[in-house]
């Protein structure tokens, strides 16, 4: 057990997550996804959480599991070409995990995923949280644009606002 991130976790609270993101910040990751949507028949979910539980975080729980919880509970995969995209930050650690359902995993693979987060992480640790939630938006954008290319009458099969855990 990391005695640090645990106290990481535990002084962190969601009035964090409205420092960070505040309501301007949140507005405006909602219109880059609902733009970023317009150009692709994907679906992107943010999800943002201060910490885990404290349960889960003395079980040695990682963002990567927590991410994969959060894709099934807002049920990202229940997309008619099984192409959702969650973007989760665990922002106790300032970890990013991109969750992508299966209809575009397969095209991409984990690496391209993972240099998104990369991207992102690199991006939060500048202090830049809203530029790097929204490169993050666009480039998952840019792939699933490429993969599933918008058409018309394409219903918003999942909401556009940001998470808040």
């Amino acid at each position: 057990m990391n005695l640090k991130r645990v106290m990481r976790h535990l002084s962190m609270g969601r009035a964090a997550v409205r420092r960070v993101f505040p309501s301007r910040t949140m507005d405006a990751i909602e219109n880059a996804i609902r733009a970023t949507e317009a150009l692709h028949a994907g679906q992107i979910r943010f999800a943002v959480e201060a910490s885990l539980e404290l349960a889960p975080l003395l079980a040695g729980q990682i963002a990567q599991q927590r991410a994969i919880e959060v894709f099934a509970k807002l049920r990202v995969w229940d997309t008619e070409h099984n192409n959702g995209v969650l973007i989760y930050l665990l922002l106790a650690d300032r970890d990013v995990e991109i969750v992508a359902d299966r209809g575009i995993h397969v095209r991409l693979g984990q690496e391209v995923w993972e240099a998104i987060c990369r991207e992102m992480e690199a991006a939060f640790r500048d202090g830049k949280f809203e530029a790097g939630v929204l490169a993050g938006i666009h480039a998952v954008g840019a792939h699933l644009s490429r993969h599933f290319p918008a058409r018309s009458g394409k219903p918003n099969e999942m909401p556009d606002r940001p998470v808040v855990l």
